[in-house]
């Protein structure tokens, strides 16, 4: 019996270990203010609960959220959207959007509005990361294996807080990246899309917060007249989640009678968490079913000996 609760305690502390070394959860949302060609079928407002990895997002944005038009160089395809933005974040946890105080408001609200208000829009509740792993390399990487036909890195620009070295194609202040939207709205349609990678902080000099620095950018964005869309994703750094406490996926689910469930479904990381829960579970109960048994049939007494029968 005392073997029995020792393996029984084993395996409670196996689950704790789990549960601690849960990865980072941060979200990720995309959106454009319309819907230029992106989708063929209604996209608005799709929330895949799945919690997924940083390369399975970039292959969603790029097949689902057709990014694969824009960052992947394409000689003979007609330009749809003059700027993307990759917007890279380190405040925001996925439990957040919930809340009803926010550390920054303002990019809640930014994103709740971007989201709700655009043509075309998904939202990654669940993104798993590891601190060790910056989500900056981990995106761009992803996009260059992903993309058959190159990365267009000719179109593609940084803040000067990105780790990137070279500093030729980067961005010190907001007037810059203004500067490169006025241009790129002038340009011939059939030109190739400028992606403006947005690292954590913005610029070296920012002195503003995460959701200040989006909410300027998606006002410049609008009063440019430019076509764009935007891909926001963050990194908390530090911060342990267990998704299976966080009610971001029903605070969305129920936030409008529009919302649309993902339409992917579980993957190969998904099944293996969701088997090793429910070989944990079945384990217990059989435990707890050995340790009564081996307890009732401990407590019967049975007489040592029985006394021969009377003789008539």
């Amino acid at each position: 019996m005392a073997a029995a609760w020792a393996a029984a305690v084993a395996v409670m502390l196996l689950l704790a270990q789990v549960s601690a070394a849960a990865p980072v959860m941060g979200p990720a949302f995309l959106w454009a203010p319309k819907n230029y060609g992106f989708s063929s079928d209604e996209a608005k407002e799709i929330v895949h609960y799945q919690t997924v990895s940083p390369k399975s997002l970039v292959k969603s944005v790029l097949e689902e959220g057709g990014w694969s038009n824009l960052v992947c160089s394409r000689e003979d395809h007609a330009k749809s959207v003059d700027v993307a933005v990759l917007f890279l974040g380190s405040k925001l946890q996925s439990s957040d959007i919930s809340k009803d105080k926010q550390a920054d408001s303002t990019l809640v609200d930014t994103l709740k509005n971007s989201f709700a208000s655009s043509e075309f829009s998904m939202a990654f509740p669940y993104i798993a990361m590891s601190d060790d792993d910056k989500l900056e390399k981990s995106l761009l990487s992803g996009f260059a294996e992903n993309c058959n036909n190159g990365f267009g890195d000719n179109h593609i620009t940084y803040t000067d807080t990105c780790s990137v070295s070279e500093d030729l194609n980067k961005h010190h202040n907001m007037d810059s990246i203004h500067g490169l939207v006025a241009s790129q709205t002038k340009k011939n349609p059939s030109g190739q899309t400028d992606l403006i990678v947005f690292c954590d902080g913005g610029f070296k000099d920012n002195t503003k917060s995460e959701g200040e620095l989006l909410s300027e950018l998606v006002t410049l964005l609008k009063k440019s007249g430019a076509k764009y869309t935007i891909l926001y994703a963050s990194q908390p750094f530090g911060l342990l989640e267990n998704p299976s406490n966080l009610p971001l996926g029903r605070y969305l689910a129920e936030k409008t009678n529009t919302t649309k469930p993902g339409r992917g479904k579980c993957d190969g990381e998904c099944l293996v968490k969701s088997t090793l829960l429910e070989g944990s579970f079945v384990g217990i109960v059989l435990l707890i079913i050995l340790i009564s048994g081996l307890k009732c049939m401990m407590g019967i007494d049975t007489p040592s000996k029985f006394d021969a029968p009377p003789e008539s």
